[in-house]
């Protein structure tokens, strides 16, 4: 189900789309640059979670930065979740230990087969620039596993306190390192998609530390993600840009400050002499 076309703006604009990958109706947040001439090399970002786009500060960042000319044109798209969210987030084609993450293949489907389409029609221009995909806690596990895996989609993957813990066994029925599902993901993968992860965490994340060596665990497993990357070949600063943020707690203030930093690396505005 299409809904009428937009004028673009700074103000935001919902729009419901009809999933049939879902079997539900997703509401979207839209955020388009404003002026365009429509000779612009558009870019793309969507983001999970969408319902908390107003508490991450979005719109008012957006402007902030396009006043300041720190970053290129490029439309939002906030998808909000359902109250499905659990087993719409994961990683596709592999529950967790408590069989969260059921319908994660139908949400990556949703997402390359609905709403990119839809999108390129809706904004009516193609999306030549960069196309990235991001998330936070269980949100960016979700967008980097799509990413991940649809490369001739995506470009960019970011991620704000990612659920990278995301296991298929339980911490008391013999847990170890390997049992971490988008770790082993990355282990299995053939070749190396052509794709960049920028990756966030905070130094009060939580205070969970399984291993007891006195970093906390959300830290590790991002770390850990970063090793299985490089392992494959990707480059730190060139390919990954990892930021540790003093003080950054899981929530979605933390992630707010967070987002002009990722904004700015993903679309940076291009400077002539």
């Amino acid at each position: 189900m299409y809904t009428t076309k937009s004028v673009l703006g700074l103000t935001p604009v919902i729009r419901q789309l009809e999933s049939i990958h879902l079997q539900r109706i997703v509401e979207i947040e839209l955020f388009y640059p404003s002026g365009l001439l429509g000779n612009e090399k558009l870019n793309l970002l969507l983001l999970n979670d969408g319902q908390d786009a107003a508490g991450l500060n979005l719109q008012e960042t957006l402007s902030s930065l396009y006043e300041d000319q720190k970053i290129e044109p490029v439309v939002v798209a906030a998808i909000r979740a359902s109250e499905e969210r659990l087993q719409e987030y994961g990683v596709a084609g592999v529950v967790d230990f408590a069989s969260r993450g059921s319908k994660a293949n139908s949400y990556s489907n949703f997402i390359t087969l609905e709403l990119m389409p839809y999108l390129e029609k809706e904004t009516g221009m193609p999306f030549l620039g960069k196309r990235a995909f991001a998330g936070c806690s269980l949100g960016g596990l979700t967008a980097f596993d799509i990413v991940w895996k649809n490369d001739a989609f995506f470009d960019l993957a970011g991620v704000f306190s990612g659920s990278f813990w995301w296991r298929k066994k339980d911490l008391k029925d013999g847990y170890t390192d390997d049992d971490r599902i988008m770790h082993q993901v990355i282990r299995e993968t053939e070749g190396k998609p052509p794709v960049k992860f920028w990756l966030m965490t905070g130094t009060e994340d939580e205070t969970a530390d399984r291993n007891r060596n006195f970093i906390i665990d959300s830290i590790d497993d991002t770390i850990d993600i970063i090793k299985e990357l490089t392992k494959k070949g990707y480059k730190r600063q060139e390919d990954i840009f990892y930021y540790e943020m003093v003080g950054g707690k899981h929530n979605v203030a933390t992630w707010s400050k967070a987002l002009p930093s990722f904004l700015c690396w993903a679309f940076p505005r291009k400077t002539f002499l």
